[in-house]
């Protein structure tokens, strides 16, 4: 099990979740971050932490935002780890 973040991220690109990742498995794109599947250990804390509501227990993750979990897992390798001091875009 992994955790996502999905479109209410973009354009967006608060970085609370950031702050309180123990393993920093969120990486940057341009304008939203993704949470890299292979460092994400389960712990959640990210989630409530989001002010968008844009992160999901990959099995909590509704049917129409599903390519999402593929979008982060493709993502996630190539991008660098998200600091947390990057200017929130909204």
């Amino acid at each position: 099990m992994t955790h996502v973040v999905t479109v209410a991220c973009v354009d967006h690109k608060y970085q609370d979740c950031v702050a309180v990742c123990p393993v920093e498995a969120f990486r940057e794109a341009d304008n939203y971050l993704v949470i890299d599947p292979d460092e994400c250990i389960d712990c959640a804390a990210c989630v409530t932490e989001c002010p968008v509501d844009a992160i999901y227990a990959d099995t909590d993750l509704p049917d129409d935002l599903e390519d999402w979990l593929d979008r982060n897992e493709e993502e996630a390798p190539d991008l660098p780890t998200a600091e947390g001091d990057s200017p929130v875009l909204a």
